[in-house]
């Protein structure tokens, strides 16, 4: 594994970092997970894409630089070391987009990845339900053949939709032949969010925002050009998906890497007379992060001799899920009873927090994600 940039990619370096310190607002933005933050979030999406830097490891085509892998590590460290506003399309171009490279037409390309990249679409996920979480093969809701339309008809019920309040599209799995097996007979639909038939009720959270929704469909109707891969074989889709959600895409080292750096400075402000074993913590925050970071080199490393990610995955998910609530946990007890401050300069850390805590959760619980560790990377029997 080569630490050292090439001549090209500091090239890249420079002129990322020049343009962020250019155009990144002043002033955090409000939360994307609030109406009024979601539109200025999508506002700076907007820009990212004029600059063709929305998507720079996708091609040209579609809006992107056709930048290496390499170059979307540098471009992240850039984006989270300069400060810039949270990515509320992460969703589509994070987890939905690698799954349209791999199995999408190319008509449903042509027609969703540019204007994804662009921010004229945003995603939601609807993958769990009520009584399916992390059971994704346990999912209900239905999809029954509308021959005569010559597409589908959608019922059932999705929750913890990020940004679903917000968004104008939601990919998810729906049980289109319910006589199969568990993990067959899905199949995986694009589904607008103002068609006949849905219902998006905003879900309330701890922070206040209200970007989470829950998704009610009752025979909605959905083209047979929205469906994404084979019909029955939607769990296969699925994985490509929570494969980038567990792994590489969604969470870059540049987080995490940036906020153990900001956590470091809170030491040097705030450590004096704190605990002896909480300069422990924040020691390894910032090594986990370096770690992190490392490991993710070695996986760009190996996926461009041709290797695949496999479930190491699930491993990586385990790891910075785990190493964000430590981070948080860390910055908090530095901040003592300031921590819980709404606004001023440190309420970051607090908004931090309660988002980190959702991390061992999401994308597949750790405790889901430590069975497939045993077995399929330990080489461990499955449980009775």
């Amino acid at each position: 594994m080569d630490l050292e940039l090439s001549d090209r990619e500091r090239a890249f370096q420079a002129e990322v970092r020049a343009w962020l310190g250019e155009n990144v607002p002043r002033r955090p933005l409000p939360s994307g997970d609030t109406a009024e933050g979601f539109a200025l979030h999508k506002q700076w999406e907007k820009r990212l894409f004029e600059a063709r830097f929305a998507v720079v490891s996708w091609p040209r085509a579609y809006g992107g630089r056709e930048a290496s892998l390499m170059e979307w590590l540098i471009f992240e460290e850039e984006y989270y070391r300069a400060g810039a506003p949270q990515r509320v399309s992460q969703n589509g171009i994070f987890l939905l987009a690698p799954t349209l490279f791999e199995f999408g037409t190319q008509e449903q390309k042509e027609r969703i990845l540019p204007r994804m990249a662009a921010a004229d679409e945003l995603w939601a996920q609807g993958w769990s339900e009520p009584n399916a979480g992390s059971d994704l093969a346990g999912i209900q809701s239905r999809a029954v053949r509308d021959e005569e339309r010559g597409g589908w008809k959608l019922t059932g019920q999705k929750t913890w939709c990020t940004r679903g309040a917000f968004c104008d599209w939601m990919f998810g799995l729906f049980r289109s032949d319910p006589a199969a097996e568990r993990h067959r007979g899905l199949t995986y639909f694009l589904v607008p969010l103002d068609a006949p038939g849905v219902t998006v009720r905003p879900v309330g959270r701890l922070d206040g925002d209200a970007g989470f929704a829950e998704v009610f469909l009752e025979d909605t109707f959905v083209p047979d050009r929205d469906v994404l891969g084979p019909v029955g074989k939607g769990w296969n889709v699925a994985m490509a998906t929570a494969s980038s959600e567990r792994g590489l895409t969604l969470r870059s080292p540049g987080r995490f890497v940036a906020a153990a750096n900001r956590l470091g400075e809170l030491w040097r402000r705030r450590g004096a007379g704190a605990r002896p074993g909480l300069r422990d913590d924040v020691v390894r925050a910032w090594m986990d992060a370096e770690a992190y970071r490392l490991f993710t080199l070695q996986t760009v490393t190996k996926l461009a001799a041709g290797g695949a990610a496999g479930p190491e995955s699930s491993l990586n998910k385990i790891f910075w899920s785990e190493l964000d609530v430590r981070l948080h946990e860390a910055a908090l007890e530095l901040l003592g009873p300031e921590a819980e401050l709404e606004s001023g300069p440190e309420a970051a850390w607090m908004k931090g927090f309660q988002f980190a805590l959702a991390g061992p959760i999401y994308a597949g619980t750790n405790e889901i994600q430590r069975n497939v560790v045993a077995e399929r990377l330990l080489g461990l029997p499955k449980g009775a």
